[in-house]
């Protein structure tokens, strides 16, 4: 194992309000394990991972409270410096405008200049990809309701629809920050919402969906922009299926993907952690760049090596100036979300996928980790548990009340037309 530096802390930042966020969880447990001490500014000292035995502190920001003068306070309670680890597209974007102003009291990598928010931005990853020669997925800005209207049939239906700054919705809005457009209808309806998105609306190409197709690259970047750890992953269970976050996971080798990966990180002269989602084209063989993002992905702990390096421990050790080990590949490790893998699973029962264009070289199974679920901190599964129940019941109270009161069926009526008198006065029978 890594020699870490325990006296210098770790302070974890979560701006999306999510309970249900399991790379929060992961993050706290890598570092704990190290023997570092770990802090975290999150939503509710009741999320579930408040209850891991790895984490000393949590910090809820107040309504209305900036992110700097929340860190200034806690870094005063801490008295030291500490490693910052933002673990959402908001906080690593927020923390990058912050470093300036935090530098003596937080350790960060140092990018340059508004890149963390430039990949994050859907619309502007875009424009990157197409200055790069990336493959990226055919992309437009339309301008009003009627480009994107004729956008969408310009794509081909069915397109994918994406806020360039899904951090900016509004949470109760109802607002996906990615969802299926399936007519030229439902895309001008989607773009008159743009004023209460915050963000520009992006139609893009949906690319074939199937199995073996969707891939992911998690990184690490030292101080030098040297690419001090990489590795590539597929998806073997998405939710919501075909379109959504990884549920169950395998590292496996992928040359193309790893090129690409680190062709982007250097040309953009990114420093730090890095999750980058790519999806292949079976027809072209080529590998698209969907999403970058500028922070750990919440499935990082499937790249941990049999050493325990992963990118979070990474990050610390040199951002401490110690050396970050060479890390030794553990192909056809697992990881899986207890969660959302059982909804998945559910979900695509009795569905078809497409063979895949060709298989990775499958070799002997080595580990599976469970997101929530550890021997030696089981009290964040049992309340993730609990949680997700009520969370799931309240949905379904809610769907109740929002549900239009139906007609009777069809039969019934029928039927009691055909009960209504003859000129006779007799009611005929109803049919069987």
């Amino acid at each position: 194992m890594a020699s870490f530096d325990i006296s210098v802390p770790a302070v974890l930042v979560r701006l999306d309000p999510n309970p249900f966020h399991h790379g929060t969880l992961g993050a706290v447990r890598s570092l704990g394990r190290a023997g570092i001490t770990v802090h975290a500014v999150i939503e509710s000292p009741r999320s579930p991972v408040a209850r891991s035995r790895y984490l000393r502190s949590v910090t809820v920001a107040e309504k209305g409270e900036e992110l700097h003068g929340l860190l200034v306070r806690l870094s005063e309670r801490l008295g030291a410096p500490a490693v910052l680890v933002p673990l959402d597209d908001l906080s690593a974007i927020t923390v990058a405008r912050l470093r300036p102003r935090l530098a003596g009291r937080y350790l960060l990598p140092e990018q340059p200049s508004g890149l963390p928010e430039r990949v994050a931005d859907k619309g502007e990853l875009a424009a990157i990809c197409g200055a790069l020669g990336l493959p990226h997925p055919r992309t437009i800005v339309p301008g009003d309701r009627e480009e994107a209207a004729r956008a969408a049939w310009a794509l081909g239906l069915p397109v994918v629809a994406k806020w360039s700054r899904p951090w900016l919705l509004p949470e109760d809005s109802g607002l996906r920050s990615t969802v299926v457009v399936r007519s030229p209808r439902e895309a001008g309806e989607l773009f008159g919402r743009s004023a209460e998105a915050g963000s520009r609306l992006l139609l893009q190409e949906l690319l074939p969906v199937g199995r073996d197709l969707d891939w992911f690259f998690h990184g690490y970047s030292g101080r030098d922009g040297t690419l001090l750890m990489g590795a590539t992953g597929r998806k073997e269970r998405s939710w919501p299926v075909g379109a959504g976050m990884t549920a169950v996971g395998r590292w496996l080798p992928n040359p193309a993907v790893e090129r690409l990966a680190g062709e982007v990180v250097a040309a953009l002269g990114y420093r730090g952690i890095v999750d980058l989602d790519f999806r292949l084209d079976a027809a072209t063989g080529a590998y698209h760049l969907l999403d970058f993002n500028p922070r750990p992905g919440a499935q990082f702990r499937l790249f941990t090596d049999p050493s325990g390096t992963d990118v979070v421990r990474a990050l610390h050790l040199d951002l401490t100036g110690r050396p970050v080990p060479a890390p030794v590949p553990a192909y056809d490790r697992t990881f899986v979300v207890e969660n959302y893998a059982l909804l998945s699973v559910l979900s695509s029962a009795g569905r078809r996928h497409r063979p895949p264009a060709r298989r990775p070289r499958r070799v002997r199974a080595v580990s599976t980790e469970t997101a929530w679920f550890a021997r030696d901190d089981p009290w964040p599964a049992y309340a993730m548990t609990g949680a997700w129940l009520l969370h799931a019941a309240r949905g379904g109270v809610r769907r109740l009340r929002r549900r239009p009161r139906t007609a009777p069926p069809r039969s019934l009526l029928s039927g009691v037309r055909q009960r209504r008198r003859t000129p006779d006065g007799t009611t005929p029978p109803v049919p069987r």
